[in-house]
């Protein structure tokens, strides 16, 4: 690393958090934006980015500012868990349900810590599963089954 760079981390966030940003806003370049009292599609997303943006180049900045440690080997295993259960979660939840899909993605995410614990991760997916039965079927109304067809509801 460059020896300009004093905090090897921050820099690596600060360039993963200004192409995430910058690749939002262009993604949203087609859509509508709105205006603040009537927002089209893209402008939360857009909005967001910015944001992302913004605490990218502050991190960007301390990383020749602020001194650090040197960034640690890349956690593959965690990047393809977390992906996988994200995934597996889109293909599962409209056949399955929520109640199948939400807890699959909270193991197979879980898993991907090297502090995984069974117990907890299992009383996490419960929790969080009926808390978003409770807020974004109940409460909003998204059309989400509990269970799905292949459960023959």
């Amino acid at each position: 690393m460059n020896h300009f760079v004093r905090n090897p981390k921050e820099l690596w966030v600060g360039l993963i958090y200004i192409t995430f940003g910058a690749v939002a806003i262009y993604l949203c370049q087609d859509l509508d934006m709105g205006r603040a009292g009537k927002m089209g599609p893209a402008y939360f997303p857009t909005i967001l980015s910015y944001l992302l943006i913004v605490i990218g180049v502050i991190s960007l900045v301390r990383s020749f500012v602020r001194q650090g440690t040197r960034a640690g080997a890349f956690a593959f295993r965690g990047l393809i868990l977390v992906s996988l259960a994200i995934v597996l979660f889109g293909v599962v939840v409209r056949g399955a349900g929520l109640a199948i899909a939400l807890p699959l993605l909270v193991i197979v995410s879980a898993y991907a810590s090297a502090k995984f614990r069974w117990k907890s991760t299992i009383a996490m997916a419960v929790g969080i599963t009926v808390f978003c039965i409770a807020v974004f079927q109940q409460a909003l109304g998204i059309p989400l089954p509990i269970l799905g067809p292949w459960f023959g509801q």
